[in-house]
């Protein structure tokens, strides 16, 4: 493949099996710089790995030195999440080589990083989102602050499912609401009566057309995801929660709350609309934790002794 002009994102390099690679992902896959770079980083990496141990080229790695490359890489400190960003991009290449016929077979394949341990989400205890919910309503904009909070601790939606809602989709009077979330598949989700009260309080405030959006933005589409993003971030801090608020936090909140007080995992997955319960199951992992710290603060044999 013809390289790429001196301006472009892909710079001219020692390794042409790169630089082809690159220049096919800016030109056929049109990808940003910030992505050509990244996959430039990873695959010199792999060269430069390559050169070190006895000139191998890049299109004659076999699998075990795959794996030798990224046992060496974690050696060096290099976290899992990297390595398998960086497997990720070797997999990319490799697979491009396979197809224009410049390899028998693709190295990556099956090549594994070390697992990367899961980060428990951050959620508000009980008390601390009933007073992140309580927004005044006779302050400015307070009923539309109002009703947007309970709606989102209340039903546990995803920022871009309250954005696209439209009044058509709440049915206030039987608590229900339906959403069209990831994959373009529609679940309904109960309504608590604390967001029935605010939504129909911010309705009657608006008179609110049905086919309009619940939460309109100033050109009167839906309000945009950063909008939200630095409300709740100001509200958060007039109700005195100097936590990280952000709508994902409220989602995690719910969800955590529900499997706290239920006991119901397969119940949470279907209000939560998870394709996959493994993605759900994070919050029994939450669950336990605060199981956990209540028995450490309550039974008489449960606390280390101090060392003498």
């Amino acid at each position: 493949m013809a390289g790429v002009d001196a301006g472009s994102a892909v710079a001219a390099g020692p390794h042409p099996a790169i630089d082809d690679f690159l220049a096919h992902l800016e030109v056929e896959r049109r990808a940003s710089a910030h992505t050509l770079d990244a996959y430039r980083r990873d695959l010199q990496a792999l060269a430069h790995w390559a050169e070190g141990q006895g000139g191998s080229g890049l299109l004659e790695l076999q699998s075990l030195q795959l794996r030798a490359f990224v046992a060496d890489e974690h050696r060096r400190g290099l976290s899992p999440k990297s390595l398998q960003r960086r497997l990720s991009g070797c997999r990319s290449f490799y697979q491009w080589q396979l197809k224009h016929g410049r390899i028998a077979a693709n190295p990556a394949t099956g090549v594994r990083a070390p697992k990367a341990s899961r980060k428990l989400p951050q959620v508000l205890d009980a008390d601390e989102a009933v007073a992140l919910v309580e927004v005044p309503t006779d302050a400015p904009l307070g009923l539309r602050d109002r009703a947007l909070l309970e709606l989102f601790y209340s039903s546990g939606l995803r920022l871009a499912e309250l954005r696209n809602l439209r009044w058509r989709e709440l049915d206030l009077a039987d608590g229900l609401v339906t959403v069209t979330g990831k994959g373009n598949k529609q679940r309904s989700v109960p309504v608590g009566s604390h967001a029935c009260r605010a939504l129909a309080a911010w309705r009657a405030d608006t008179g609110a057309a049905a086919d309009a959006p619940v939460f309109p933005g100033r050109g009167g589409g839906p309000i945009s995801a950063r909008a939200v993003q630095l409300r709740l971030r100001l509200l958060a801090q007039r109700q005195g929660l100097f936590k990280r608020v952000h709508p994902h936090l409220l989602r995690h909140s719910f969800a955590s709350h529900m499997l706290e007080s239920s006991g119901d995992l397969r119940g949470v997955q279907e209000l939560l609309g998870h394709a996959d319960i493994a993605t759900t199951q994070i919050y029994t992992h939450l669950d336990f934790q605060h199981l956990a710290k209540v028995y450490d603060a309550a039974h008489p044999r449960a606390k280390r002794r101090a060392k003498e």
